[in-house]
């Protein structure tokens, strides 16, 4: 019997295997990557979070690929797109799993502010505008919290028995958790929900109690890191973040 194919990108596509999902990626997919990707997904393993355990990283049909658990159920997004007068109940579970996920400490993963330090260094904009924002980074506090690096409402599953599970570590980091959440941020900017992104930085400020100008701070940094995968229609509003820097 066929595997059912759940979603795909240029770059992947995702399958469902009986009770797993096999993750493959095409031939210029780094090697390095894949291995990199289940190796984060197996150190966060090691905490409480409900995701999806990795079972083999292997080559099929060619490809590397990674099997893991499949999850029944339906993602935040499906469940806020068909339940419209739920959305911010469903906002409420998304926020406090991600206060959840950033009260973890995983040792071994990556620092969030070496990677973007570096990632800054590689965008094309002007050296006078990089130094700020190394500078800008550099002085927030240095946390060792589990940051996801993609939080999306797409990325959190519902089960069937009402469990959330919390899926694609490959960007998984250890920082300072508002960096992450900037990030939830610009990517409900980006897809247009700009009333859903100022609700999401309300409550994650509130139930953190972190001062909204403080993440708000942060934005050109992740605005900056992001413009280096950015189609070419987000490109004008990254650059639109980027640039409220302040120069003294």
């Amino acid at each position: 019997m066929a595997n059912t194919v759940l979603y795909q990108t240029a770059s992947k596509v995702i399958e469902r295997d009986g009770n797993f999902v096999v993750k493959k990626f095409n031939g210029s997919y780094p090697k390095s990557d894949v291995l990199n990707e289940a190796l984060n997904q197996a150190r966060v393993e090691a905490t409480d979070l409900n995701i999806p355990k990795v079972h083999s990283v292997d080559v099929e049909d060619g490809e590397w690929a990674i099997r893991m658990d499949y999850v029944e159920g339906k993602t935040i997004q499906q469940l806020m797109d068909e339940n419209p007068d739920k959305a911010e109940q469903y906002l409420n579970m998304f926020v406090d799993l991600q206060v959840e996920m950033q009260s973890k400490k995983v040792p071994l993963l990556p620092r969030l502010k070496d990677k973007m330090q570096a990632k800054i260094s590689q965008t094309a904009f002007d050296a006078t505008t990089r130094y700020e924002l190394h500078m800008r980074l550099d002085s927030i506090p240095k946390h060792l919290k589990l940051c996801h690096g993609d939080f999306t409402p797409s990325n959190v599953i519902i089960s069937t028995d009402g469990r959330a599970f919390i899926i694609d570590w490959s960007h998984a980091t250890q920082g300072n958790a508002s960096l992450d959440a900037a990030r939830t941020y610009l990517t409900f900017c980006l897809e247009g929900k700009q009333e859903l992104a100022d609700k999401y930085l309300s409550l994650f400020c509130k139930k953190t109690d972190t001062a909204k100008q403080y993440v708000q701070r942060l934005m050109p940094i992740v605005a900056a890191t992001q413009s280096l995968k950015a189609k070419p229609e987000e490109k004008e509003l990254l650059s639109r973040w980027v640039n409220v820097v302040e120069y003294e």
